[in-house]
């Protein structure tokens, strides 16, 4: 575990639009079964691994109310809320800024909102095999999935990204260090309404 703490990201930028073809719903909003929204119930299990999250939402949008509700909610879960400005323009400028407003972290690990099933255990095992010079992902059933970890070196990499461009270019395959885990809310997101109660 490096000295420096690992910071989480939560990326709370996009909208989702097969959520809702008329770009009406944001589905972070949407209830799960137990009425919690999905992002906050993400935002939640990063939250009890990592001590500092930021969460990335945009700045602007065409659902104002649904943003501002959004980043009321994810404070309230204990989340830094970062508005990015340039979050319209895909995940990885979302991703570039989150990161960015942690320079002195000892490493980042990147979470999507919509994917609320990661159990806090997974992200901690993520976190504590972080160190400066790598990549950590889980492994569950031979599938790579999420959060995925980086190391204090990547810091020039991650903030270079703009675009929809994510992360995945920076990961060398070889070097990367698995974690095999039985959590198989790793490889589970949010892309429709039937995945809420699945």
């Amino acid at each position: 575990m490096p000295q420096r703490p690992v910071v989480g990201v939560l990326l709370a930028a996009g909208r989702g639009s097969r959520f809702d073809a008329a770009g009406v719903a944001n589905k972070l909003l949407a209830p799960l079964p137990d009425g919690t929204p999905v992002a906050v119930q993400a935002a939640r299990h990063l939250m009890q691994a990592l001590s500092d999250v930021v969460a990335v939402v945009p700045a602007a949008a065409t659902h104002g109310a649904q943003v501002d509700q959004l980043a009321t909610l994810l404070a309230e879960a204990g989340c830094e809320v970062l508005r990015c400005p340039d979050a319209a323009r895909g995940m990885g400028a979302s991703l570039a800024a989150g990161v960015a407003a942690r320079p002195q972290a000892g490493g980042w690990i990147i979470a999507l909102a919509d994917m609320p099933w990661i159990a806090p255990e997974t992200i901690t095992q993520v976190a504590n095999a972080v160190d400066p010079h790598g990549c950590v992902a889980p492994f569950h059933a031979g599938q790579r999935g999420h959060p995925i970890g980086f190391g204090a070196d990547f810091f020039a990499g991650l903030t270079a990204l703009d675009g929809d461009e994510g992360a995945r270019r920076l990961i060398d395959p070889a070097k990367l260090i698995r974690i095999e885990t039985d959590d198989a809310g790793i490889l589970r997101d949010v892309d429709t309404p039937a995945d809420l109660a699945r």
